[in-house]
């Protein structure tokens, strides 16, 4: 099953989120009814469901749509994956880069499927590293590789827009399995790559 973003909204969904905005924007003291507001619970709505939209993907039928034989057994990394998810503590954005690294056991992957399956766990509501380690455990279950290395280095605007308000800090998140945590040497060419 190919990742596709969502074209049409589910007209029920829409309406019942549009519903609950509405009232949200009366106990933030605005008025609902105001021109530039009329539209804006179901653009709230809209936007809520695209940014979810992972929880409809299965990122194992991702990478299972494009398996091939291969005997190649060095790393395959794609590195500097944009990154869109949100915080689900406070629902607000977290925004960064993923770079994700497997040394393949007989079978190899299509690239654009690793970025597919970063792009399903992100868009959920999330912790980054919830996020990287469901990537790293979805590609090693999938594909069955001699390992897996994935980081995330993301900044979060739950902490730049408000609480400690520091607009500069990046959180860096990381997960290794097989080879990359018996191996420092291939660890340390993968770090040494995302550099």
């Amino acid at each position: 099953m190919a990742f596709e973003k969502i074209e049409k909204y589910d007209e029920k969904t829409t309406k019942e989120i549009a519903a609950r905005v509405k009232e949200i924007l009366g106990l933030l003291g605005e008025d609902p009814e105001r021109e530039g507001l009329v539209k804006t619970p179901e653009r709230v709505a809209k936007s809520l469901q695209f940014l979810t939209q992972g929880y409809s993907q299965n990122g194992e039928q991702i990478i299972k749509s494009a398996i091939f034989d291969e005997k190649y057994q060095q790393m395959v990394l794609v590195k500097d994956i944009e990154l869109y998810s949100m915080c689900e503590h406070h629902m607000l954005p977290f925004i960064g880069k993923c770079h994700v690294a497997y040394i393949p056991n007989g079978k190899i992957t299509g690239l654009s499927k690793i970025a597919r399956v970063v792009e399903t766990y992100a868009r959920r509501l999330q912790v980054q590293e919830r996020l990287t380690v469901q990537i790293r455990d979805c590609i090693m279950d999938a594909l069955k590789p001699l390992g897996v290395a994935v980081v995330i280095e993301a900044m979060h605007t739950c902490m730049s827009l408000r609480g400690v308000q520091k607009s500069n800090a990046i959180t860096t998140t990381s997960a290794f399995s097989g080879i990359f945590l018996s191996s420092a040497r291939t660890r340390n060419e993968f770090l040494n790559l995302i550099k």
